[in-house]
């Protein structure tokens, strides 16, 4: 099947599945074209300033009122909340293998496993930081997350999103973002899948501000891409979930909810390719702050302090001069989860695999292991491709607690802090 996408970054965007469905000169007529019902879906308060103000009006079959009904509490597996009163209380650079992809049939719903929260869902700031493995579809069955918006980062598989606003399908080295509140089911395209996830429970993602950059490169506003307005009229029984204040509930109803003909406004799924990202970089000397590989930031009330920055490491050239050119030793005030999509991270050669993760919290010292720092010391400083490579980050401001299921999983390596032990000391106060 053949997709069509609309592009931009917090365009204004219109679309309809029907022509003339969309009413012309205003949002709610008495009467809506084909019998549908007019709803609007906020993303902000009403009085947000024009500018991070996010709705849009969906012209349905039936209204959401409709696609509810009574809610019975329900378990949320491996999927936990911040605060996460049960978490492992450990500290320390951690790292993780791959998490294997069960051999039963798991929908996307069974899939998630928590691996870190940060901050509460309540008040609505922080993130959690999850691991997807889908082996089978949703079927006959919806989800709506009230508490954030979600970031998937596909690393293994494709999959199809289908959802209110239309349909969705993406790849490895893609990301997809679903607002809050927005339903949708997933499908794995290739039998089975595996990828990351960032629960956003703050202000939603945005693009970055350029600064001294100037009005182009990293993530260009017209590589974004929204779905087109695409229905169901499906009259049989449907399961529908929802995560509402760190707690699963599910109802049934008795038709699907991802009913809407056509929708116009600003607030709505898309999805991204983070090889259309373009660099910037050091093209004399130093490394710069790894804040030049921001494809998204989600704000906090704190100027130039992130909720969540998601940044990426992706190919490019490295050819400063006279400069270690792996990412410094550093301690931070922000704690970071990183996960890798293909290929070698260059500060970790070796243990940092695809699928794989790692954490290193705030204030916790992290940099090259000692084979990363030895080449970079005696190398030549030649121009180099850094290619074969993709690297995510899920940076936050807040603490990021380990889940029990993430301290407890097989792949935690043991032996992670064992990478520095190499470093030899090399000071010679006789030579300069």
């Amino acid at each position: 099947m053949s997709l069509s996408y609309m592009t931009g970054f917090g365009n204004s965007f219109e679309t309809e599945a029907l022509p003339g469905t969309l009413p012309q000169g205003r949002n709610s007529p008495q009467k809506c074209a084909y019998g549908l019902y007019a709803e609007q879906l906020s993303g902000s308060p009403f009085t947000a300033p024009r500018a991070q103000n996010e709705r849009s009006w969906l012209y349905r079959i039936r209204p959401s009122v409709c696609h509810t009904g009574r809610f019975t509490p329900l378990p949320g597996g491996g999927w936990l909340s911040a605060p996460d009163h049960h978490h492992a209380a450990l500290i320390g650079q951690m790292r993780w293998d791959p998490t294997p992809i069960p051999d039963k049939p798991t929908t996307f719903l069974g899939g998630v496993h928590t691996m870190t929260t940060a901050g509460d869902t309540q008040g609505q700031s922080g993130m959690a930081a999850h691991v997807y493995l889908i082996t089978a579809p949703m079927v006959d069955e919806c989800f709506y997350n009230a508490d954030g918006e979600m970031m998937f980062v596909l690393q293994q598989g494709r999959l199809r999103f289908v959802t209110e606003f239309g349909i969705i399908a993406a790849e490895p080295c893609e990301i997809v973002v679903i607002p809050r509140g927005v339903t949708f089911r997933v499908e794995p395209l290739e039998g089975v899948a595996r990828g990351y996830l960032c629960e956003n429970y703050g202000a939603a993602f945005t693009l970055p501000e350029r600064g001294p950059i100037g009005a182009n490169c990293l993530a260009n506003a017209r590589d974004f891409k929204v779905p087109v307005a695409a229905y169901e009229d499906v009259e049989r029984p449907v399961r529908l979930v929802v995560k509402w204040g760190g707690c699963f509930y599910e109802t049934t109803i008795a038709q699907s909810p991802l009913d809407v003909v056509a929708w116009h406004g600003n607030y709505a799924p898309y999805k991204y390719d983070l090889r259309s990202f373009s660099p910037v970089g050091a093209i004399s000397f130093d490394h710069p702050d790894p804040s030049i590989f921001t494809v998204l930031t989600s704000a906090s009330e704190t100027a130039g302090t992130a909720n969540i920055d998601f940044v990426i490491f992706p190919e490019r050239w490295a050819v400063a001069e006279n400069t270690f050119r792996p990412p410094w030793y550093h301690r931070n005030i922000m704690s970071e989860f990183m996960g890798l999509i293909h290929g070698v991270y260059d500060a970790k050669p070796q243990g940092f695999v695809p699928g794989g993760m790692s954490l290193h919290n705030m204030m916790l010292p992290h940099g090259p292991d000692a084979e990363a720092f030895e080449h970079a010391s005696n190398g030549e400083q030649k121009p180099v491709k850094l290619s074969n490579t993709l690297a995510f980050m899920f940076e936050t401001r807040l603490p990021q607690h380990v889940s029990d299921y993430a301290a407890r999983l097989p792949t935690l390596q043991d032996n992670y802090v064992d990478c520095w032990k190499g470093l030899k000391k090399h000071f010679n106060p006789a030579k300069p």
